[in-house]
């Protein structure tokens, strides 16, 4: 049998990355976000927790003693010191938790013709070696503003322009319109990596 073709969704805050997932998801692939991941770590992954309680003290808890993820983001969006510390223990961990998955997505009986995954920092890391295909999904400064939930003068700057991550991509989308533009690219995404499968 064919493996999966591996596909990693990136692009800036507000582009549209969780909806480009979504959308995969509806054509048939099988989909994981790495953001998805890091929230399980923090909840779930004992060791990871030692880390941060060791680094940040119990600051970070909430009331029931649980890891408070938008306590840890005030914390290190103000410290990029921080920041570099928590990504330098959390990427390698999924990293790893999304080519486990892909191993066992590979070894269904009848396995899905694509395997995609969300990842922000997908170039900032280095990481789209670990992909077949790279989709970047962008939109114009106007709309990433008022998508934002959140400031993101400070996060922005760490990222690759745009510009730099489309030349690279194997497919681009600019995500200033309806969701079912950005639905009917990824069809023909999906369309496209099936041809090239058979």
């Amino acid at each position: 049998m064919a493996r999966p073709v591996a596909v990693a969704i990136t692009g800036g805050i507000g582009a549209g990355k969780s909806e480009a997932l979504a959308a995969f998801a509806r054509h048939g692939a099988a989909v994981v976000s790495s953001d998805e991941i890091v929230h399980r770590l923090l909840r779930d992954d004992p060791a990871v927790g030692k880390a941060l309680t060791g680094r940040f003290g119990d600051r970070i808890l909430d009331e029931a003693g649980q890891i408070d993820r938008t306590k840890i983001a005030e914390i290190v969006f103000a410290d990029n010191e921080a920041l570099e510390w928590l990504e330098a223990l959390l990427h390698p961990l999924v990293v790893q938790e999304y080519l486990d998955w892909r191993e066992q997505v590979a070894e269904l009986p009848d396995p899905p013709p694509v395997t995609a995954t969300e990842v922000p920092l997908l170039y900032e890391v280095g990481g789209q070696d670990r992909f077949d295909v790279v989709v970047v999904v962008t939109a114009p400064p106007a709309v990433l503003s008022a998508r934002a939930t959140v400031a993101t003068d400070d996060r922005e700057s760490r990222l690759l322009p745009d510009s730099v991550k489309v030349a690279q991509a194997d497919f681009a989308f600019v995500n200033d319109g309806s969701l079912d533009e950005l639905d009917a690219f990824v069809g023909e995404v999906m369309s496209e990596l099936g041809a090239r499968a058979e």
